[in-house]
């Protein structure tokens, strides 16, 4: 009796613990937030419940997705509802004209960047996807061949264990025209892209902790103002996309060692103005732009301060006019690579803060030319292995050396033959209107 007693204890133990390691087993292998499939509801079924025009404000609560609207419908989550996913595929897929999904919290897509797993995917027109708040997803909004939707006011982050080269785009247009990608925080995503895509405009993001904040390829006529973009590796990126205005823009603390403000690639016919440019590694990246013939790229009104170097041209290019820009505080103003300079560019009325000149007539120009030369530091300009030693103390010492006793003329990089001495503040940017003093400071006691 007592051998039969031990026996029946024996396997009552085992069975426990059976249970107890396929529980394990299972919160193991489920992706980190997911609720398991039989115990959500479906949205779908609410979905497919409302008829063509109608609202659908469901009770608050989590759902099982996917979702799939067909229909011009509104879905209203009013804040208290959420789609989860449970890590697979595609949280809705809106392949309709004319509907809105607003107030949802949208979670645990797959990971897929083939098949472009995403928070929304849209391929319609005319539809609205606001005040939404999309995580772990590893894309946000994936537009393809929309045209004239609204992405407004939506909290976007990437799925947080993948690095972030291999996140996916906070919002993704793909031969999409005249959309408005409006008022979004995004966070921790790998870029937010607009690739063959005409007439959009992006205005009133930020950004913050991720790769490129706005990449432009093949896209023309785009407008690109308003936004805050930080702690991002590069502000903006435009690629072979003519005709973009870039305007009211703050980019700072793009500071890695490819940390870029603005950049551009063969992209002609620009507008970039009243933008503020800070604390970044290079201000603005020139190459070969502007690229079609007989065109110019202008730079007005522009706050270009406390970055390691101004404006870079990676070759001695033409076409640029700068003017009523303030270049403050940069260690070095402009670059230029190929041993060339930069005097087919225009450079009007700028204001520098390392000019060495006098106002004698009191006019606020400088009575003589502002004239940037180029010293030893040629070296580390023309030596791409010697900038690991800029501003190091070997070639301080070499630059006070040749600009004290040159032994050959020095080379002319830039002259403004019009330099300002106050400062230019016709600036609008998102943030009260500071002087480069006054960020400086600001950024001192943070």
């Amino acid at each position: 009796m007592r051998l039969a007693w031990l026996t029946t204890l024996y396997d009552g133990f085992r069975n426990r613990i059976g249970i107890l390691l396929a529980t394990v087993v299972l919160l193991c292998v489920a992706p980190p937030g997911a609720v398991l499939a039989g115990e959500l509801p479906l949205f779908q079924a609410l979905v497919d419940a409302v008829e063509e025009g109608e609202t659908l404000s469901p009770p608050a609560g989590v759902y099982a997705g996917p979702v799939i609207i067909s229909d011009p419908i509104t879905i209203d989550g009013r804040g208290e509802v959420t789609i989860d996913n449970q890590g697979k595929g595609t949280v809705i897929l809106l392949d309709t004209d004319g509907a809105t999904i607003k107030g949802l919290h949208l979670t645990n897509s797959g990971s897929s960047a083939n098949d472009l797993d995403s928070g929304v995917q849209v391929r319609g027109n005319f539809n609205v996807i606001k005040d939404n708040v999309m995580d772990e997803v590893l894309f946000g909004v994936d537009l393809q061949q929309s045209n004239n939707n609204i992405v407004r006011r939506n909290h976007i982050t990437s799925i947080a264990r993948i690095p972030l080269g291999q996140k996916g785009d906070s919002v993704r247009l793909w031969y999409s025209f005249k959309n408005k990608i409006t008022d979004n925080v995004i966070e921790h995503v790998r870029d937010m892209v607009v690739w063959y895509s005409a007439d959009n405009v992006i205005s009133g993001n930020t950004t913050s902790h991720s790769r490129y904040s706005l990449h432009f390829m093949y896209s023309r006529g785009n407008l690109v103002e308003n936004n805050e973009y930080y702690n991002n590796t590069v502000g903006i990126f435009l690629m072979y996309s003519d005709g973009v205005t870039i305007r009211n823009n703050q980019i700072r603390h793009a500071a890695g060692p490819t940390g870029v403000g603005i950049g551009f690639k063969e992209t002609s016919d620009l507008i970039i103005e009243d933008n503020q440019i800070l604390y970044c590694a290079t201000g603005l990246y020139i190459d070969v732009s502007p690229y079609q013939p007989d065109t110019i790229n202008i730079f007005e009104n522009n706050l270009i301060a406390y970055n390691g170097i101004g404006v870079r041209f990676l070759s001695p290019w033409h076409g640029n006019e700068f003017r009523y820009n303030n270049f403050a505080g940069n260690l070095t103003q402009v670059t230029v690579g190929g041993r060339g300079n930069a005097m087919k560019n225009v450079w009007e009325d700028n204001y520098w803060s390392d000019y060495e000149g006098f106002d004698q007539d009191d006019n606020d120009i400088g009575d003589t030319p502002y004239k940037l030369t180029a010293y030893a530091d040629r070296i580390w300009q023309d030596v791409p292995y010697a900038q690991f030693f800029k501003g190091s103390p070997v070639l301080e010492v070499l630059d006070f050396l040749e600009r004290l006793a040159p032994f050959s003329e020095p080379k002319v990089l830039v002259e403004d033959r019009t330099p300002q001495l106050i400062e230019h503040t016709k600036r609008t940017a998102p943030v009260k209107e500071k002087n480069a003093l006054q960020l400086l400071l600001e950024s001192q006691q943070s």
